[in-house]
């Protein structure tokens, strides 16, 4: 196999195993975060009922005046908060952190941070 498809295999397989984990140890909605170079976005999944309670992401349009200038961290940040917003108005206090395949430092961190500093509890 070349490089990079064991390295997107390693990636999947990670991913799956957080989520099992996830899905084995909790009835609470996910919080579901994916980082790509540029952007982060975040949603709350309901997943007995397979839907998608709220969500968050810097590459919406609504959020690119009050982002711009902003560092990625900061950014993140922001989408935290706004998430956390948006599920407790939703009715929902409590949830569990997914993070995918990313390992939680850096921005994924940043955006745990702020959702619980806005009230999320996880």
């Amino acid at each position: 196999m070349k490089a990079t498809i064991v390295k997107q295999v390693r990636r999947q397989r990670r991913k799956w195993r957080v989520r099992a984990q996830i899905r084995r140890t909790s009835a609470l909605p996910r919080l579901s975060v994916f980082r790509s170079s540029k952007h982060i976005s975040a949603q709350v999944i309901d997943d007995i009922k397979g839907t998608t309670l709220c969500s968050a992401t810097t590459a919406s349009k609504a959020m690119a005046d009050v982002l711009k200038g902003k560092s990625k961290t900061d950014r993140a940040k922001h989408v935290g908060k706004e998430l956390a917003q948006k599920a407790l108005a939703a009715g929902v206090t409590s949830v569990v952190f997914d993070r995918g395949a990313a390992r939680f430092h850096g921005r994924i961190k940043a955006l745990a941070d702020a959702a619980r500093e806005a009230g999320l509890k996880f």
